[in-house]
């Protein structure tokens, strides 16, 4: 029973071991996006905002000094005669001070750089989400190619298994005198040469494997099936990235001018004062005191020479810019759409000749077939119709893999 047991885990094993792994062109979006080292940056984007929020938020809480200062005086005050119970400074003077600062109103400006530091953290983001959706076109030309391979090596080795088949048939007429001997040799040099295009292929699928490995940071290897993407009707409300950060670009430039704004109303502050020094606030004391003073101070700039406004106007002429920026995005975006379009018609209507020619193509091997048979023909005139015929499919399947290209690209410009 033991030893049964192990023969089926082991043959279980034998089967996974054995299984082809499949990668979709939706697993290399997502790994691309997870592992490639741009990604990370958004994070790190995130994390320095909080701090630099934070610092910002500090501005409201009090601002408490400590100041110690020794000082000699080559003259100090006196008086022109001598008073009764004062005595003269002392050139040498001390005092240590506490100060505490209490912001009570500042226009908003805290709040306001608050919200500009969100918007920028927000701009720069979307600015990395862009250049990760940009790796999407890249995505597909390797993926595509690699698809592309997949089904020509398919063919070939559909073909190399029909010429293999029927060298047998050639056999066993040459052996019976109705096939001259010359046909065997003419298709197994057929079958070399398709073994030199398999040996092509797998050189040139490891190639575009390797390279889509290093751009999604994952290992996949030769034996992985890449399967086609279906795609289905364009989502009509999709948006591009650069939109919305041609968008955050414009709300950051209004929080900018908020805190322009801000920047010249009136500012009020709250201090206080506790000290210990000679002499104190009572100059005719000669001794060593204690002292506090407490008070409101305000400070308003009433006239800047019209700074405020040059920076809004310089600012309102950044917005023209951007404007003028995602006006462009749109034009060159609506002009790729429009050639994309079209390649996926050209391919939709090269498919229905493709259908039609294969079909004319098989009637015309299995013709050739039977007159091989017969001796009719020769191999060579035969290997001409095959040939003929699997050129066919290979236009099929290219035209295929390029109609699934033409859609996805033109997901991609329209911001799926």
């Amino acid at each position: 029973m033991k030893t049964k047991l192990i023969a089926l885990l082991v043959f279980f094993l034998s089967i996974s071991s054995n299984a082809q792994q499949t990668l979709t062109l939706e697993d290399c979006y997502t790994l691309v996006t997870k592992n490639y080292p741009l990604s990370k940056q958004i994070g790190l984007i995130q994390q320095k905002s909080s701090y630099e929020i934070e610092a910002i938020s500090k501005g409201k809480l009090p601002k408490i000094d400590l100041n110690a200062q020794a000082t000699y005086q080559s003259d100090v005050i006196g008086f022109p005669t001598t008073m009764p119970g004062v005595q003269p400074l002392n050139e040498d003077q001390y005092k240590a001070t506490l100060d505490v600062n209490q912001l009570i109103y500042n226009g908003g400006a805290i709040d306001a750089n608050t919200k500009l530091k969100e918007a920028q953290t927000k701009t720069l983001q979307q600015q990395i989400e862009v250049s990760l959706y940009q790796l999407k076109s890249r995505i597909n030309q390797h993926y595509f190619s690699i698809l592309l391979l997949q089904e020509k090596r398919a063919l070939l080795n559909s073909k190399k298994e029909l010429l293999n088949s029927k060298i047998k048939e050639v056999k066993s007429g040459v052996k019976f005198g109705t096939i001259l001997p010359a046909s065997e040799q003419v298709l197994e040099a057929e079958i070399i040469k398709i073994n030199q295009q398999l040996t092509e292929i797998k050189f040139e699928t490891i190639k575009s494997l390797n390279n889509l490995s290093e751009l999604t940071f994952s290992k996949i290897d030769y034996e992985t099936i890449l399967v086609q993407p279906e795609i289905h009707a364009n989502i009509s409300n999709a948006t591009r990235p650069e939109i919305a950060f041609y968008d955050l670009q414009n709300e950051q430039l209004e929080f900018s001018k908020s805190v322009i704004s801000k920047s010249n109303l009136p500012k009020i502050n709250a201090f206080g004062q506790a000290g210990y020094g000679n002499p104190g606030l009572n100059m005719l004391d000669n001794s060593f005191q204690t002292f506090y003073i407490v008070g409101l101070k305000a400070n308003w700039n009433v006239f800047d020479w019209g700074k405020t406004k040059t920076d809004k106007k310089a600012l309102d002429i950044s917005k023209e810019i951007v404007a003028s920026e995602k006006e462009t995005f749109e034009l060159n975006n609506k002009i790729q759409l429009e050639e994309q379009d079209y390649e996926v018609k050209k391919m939709e209507q090269l498919l229905i000749s493709d259908t039609e020619i294969i079909q004319i193509r098989e009637k015309v091997i299995k013709s050739s077939d039977a007159q091989l048979k017969n001796g009719v023909i020769t191999a060579s005139e035969y290997l001409v119709e095959l040939t003929n015929l699997f050129e066919a499919k290979n236009s099929l399947k290219t035209h295929e893999v390029q109609l699934a290209a033409a859609k996805s690209n033109y997901d991609i410009i329209k911001g799926k």
